[in-house]
């Protein structure tokens, strides 16, 4: 796969925020375009961002609306979104993967949003951001650096493992080199079979938010099973928050037994504990650019998204 680096952001630069799924609340809006304001950013905010339409941010020809005029804007430099939730697979599809490929913006989304990172990782290479312009009050600093380095910057982002994830204990051995392609387990599934681009040679990013276990059971089990994991030479696993077990699941496995069966089958270096998802003191991490995972140091570490 050929990569398309957008150009890094530089202060002065427009960006613009939409809703690609659902609806940000109001202080949570607010506080985005105060942080990018304060990177220097010119910030501007989609037409039907704050629309309400049951769980969506408005109907889905306007939350594809405003995510495609920001793609063939030729002022626009970053595509950020304001949250995750439901409804990005909807639109995914849709996306103006012509507009992408004559001028190549930074596509800034976690959670659901890994559904359009992978659609246009598929469509066109382009690489982008798993993460979110986090605030240093809100998020810490550590978080709110890590967005500004991957976006603002050309040098290798480092994640380092913390001991603390408890998807640290899924750690194995061994260090491998492939393009970082994934995110969000349940939009990694929902993918499969039409965003999903091919995983041969890859190292499959995981994490995840309130999963029960059947989920994370089934989900990866139909990834191995329909081939789409096929090839892949390693799995960098983030946090997987509120994920576990419910009043219905019977016995005693938690959340990392259930991904420690599954992913054991994959016979290939695994590296847990990643700070990537929707716990603690997230980074930001680029998407389908090279990385270098290595299970024996604790260390992932992934090429630049931005040119």
């Amino acid at each position: 796969m050929t990569v398309l680096k957008p150009r890094r952001l530089r202060p002065g630069d427009r960006v613009r925020l939409v809703s690609p799924a659902s609806t940000p609340s109001t202080e949570a809006l607010a506080e985005t375009v105060d942080t990018l304001s304060a990177l220097g950013l010119v910030v501007e905010v989609a037409t039907h961002a704050t629309d309400r339409l049951g769980y969506l941010a408005g109907r889905d020809r306007d939350r594809l609306a405003d995510v495609n005029d920001a793609l063939r804007d030729p002022d626009v430099r970053a595509v950020i979104a304001t949250r995750g939730g439901k409804g990005a697979y909807r639109i995914a599809n849709g996306l103006d993967v012509d507009a992408v490929r004559n001028d190549p913006k930074l596509i800034v989304g976690f959670s659901e949003i890994t559904v359009l990172h992978l659609f246009l990782l598929k469509e066109c290479g382009l690489a982008a951001i798993h993460g979110a312009a986090w605030s240093p009050q809100t998020h810490g600093q550590v978080s709110a650096d890590s967005f500004q380095n991957a976006a603002f910057g050309t040098s290798p982002v480092t994640v380092l493992v913390d001991q603390h994830e408890p998807t640290s204990a899924l750690t194995t051995a061994g260090s491998v080199t492939g393009p970082l392609i994934g995110g969000n387990q349940d939009m990694v599934a929902i993918a499969s079979g039409w965003a999903l681009p091919p995983l041969d040679g890859a190292i499959l990013l995981l994490e995840a938010f309130n999963l029960r276990l059947g989920h994370i059971d089934r989900q990866l089990t139909m990834l191995m099973n329909s081939g789409a994991l096929d090839g892949i030479v390693g799995v960098a696993v983030g946090q997987y928050t509120d994920c576990g077990t419910d009043a219905l699941t019977q016995g005693d496995w938690d959340e990392i037994d259930v991904l420690g069966d599954r992913l054991a089958l994959l016979n290939v270096p695994i590296l847990g504990g990643l700070p990537i998802g929707h716990g603690k003191n997230p980074q930001a991490v680029p998407l389908g650019s090279v990385a270098t995972l290595d299970a024996d140091s604790g260390t992932l570490v992934v090429e630049s998204a931005v040119s």
